[in-house]
């Protein structure tokens, strides 16, 4: 199993909703579940970020494979510009 972390920032809700509407399908066409997806949070060290995301995939490939995808890159170009982001895979012990 592997998680897909991200910190994110959003400059532009809207362009930002649009990039999370696709992002959702790509997810969840990749095999991704969603963990926690904004929500309270407490920032204990680094740069604090309200939007927090964790999703699970069976494997590290998997959650690359989707980043790479047609549709995920598609509703990354939303996010572009409209967020300050830091996205991380790591395999889940």
């Amino acid at each position: 199993m592997a998680l897909w972390i991200a910190n994110v920032h959003v400059t532009d809700e809207e362009a930002y909703g649009r990039y999370a509407k696709i992002a959702t399908e790509a997810i969840a066409a990749h095999g991704g579940v969603f963990l926690a997806r904004g929500g309270r949070h407490v920032q204990l060290e680094g740069r604090d970020r309200a939007r927090n995301v964790v999703a699970r995939f069976a494997s590290v490939e998997d959650a690359v494979a989707c980043y790479n995808s047609p549709r995920y890159q598609e509703a990354l170009s939303h996010a572009k510009g409209a967020s300050e982001r830091d996205l991380v895979v790591v395999d889940e012990v």
